[in-house]
């Protein structure tokens, strides 16, 4: 897979940022079905910090969390517009001060929109990297996110984020890891263990 890119639509940076904090514990499948509508009625930060939670919750109240998220979404769009002028921020530090923003998600706008070497540390990838050695059973995504910072070439983190996502997603998958079936099983830590 030479260009992985993200399964979450959009068109912005600033309709990236609502869907990436709608993904959290979310399906990005349900995402994408919800963001549509909700890009079209707030398609900048100026029109979404002037919602009220009662314009915004119809939108996405079949995401996970969907009272929280409305409150973040709001939010987030209110720091933009009031400490970056409108502008999406485009350093881990300022990211952050995003309502809704946690570290994985700077990361993943780093990553998807300037392609900087940022590895978003989600539940695949922590699963994955332990499983297949990357990492050696780190206990904290931030420890994963270090270990594989350090071990990647920079140029293909932006790439490597995905590559680890998109295979625990689809075959390194949590209940039931498609072994026989994966590329990767002769370099694969677990599958090594478990056939040795």
């Amino acid at each position: 897979m030479p260009s992985p890119e993200t399964e979450l639509h959009y068109d912005t940076p600033f309709h990236l940022l609502l869907a990436v904090i709608l993904s959290a514990q979310c399906t990005d499948k349900r995402v994408n079905i919800v963001t549509p509508s909700l890009f079209k009625a707030y398609p900048d930060p100026e029109s979404l910090a002037v919602a009220s939670e009662e314009e915004v919750f119809p939108y996405i109240k079949s995401v996970t969390f969907p009272n929280n998220k409305t409150r973040h979404l709001i939010r987030a769009a209110k720091v933009l517009v009031e400490e970056f002028g409108g502008e999406m921020p485009s350093d881990i530090d300022n990211l952050m001060k995003l309502p809704g923003v946690g570290r994985k998600t700077a990361n993943v706008m780093l990553a998807v929109v300037w392609d900087k070497a940022a590895m978003a540390v989600d539940t695949h990838v922590f699963r994955v990297s332990n499983r297949i050695g990357l990492t050696n059973n780190s206990k904290t995504p931030l420890a994963t996110e270090k270990t594989l910072v350090k071990h990647i070439p920079a140029e293909i983190i932006p790439k490597a984020h995905h590559w680890l996502i998109l295979h625990g997603r689809y075959v390194c998958k949590a209940r039931r890891p498609e072994c026989l079936d994966c590329g990767i099983k002769n370099f694969c830590k677990t599958y090594n263990k478990q056939t040795n």
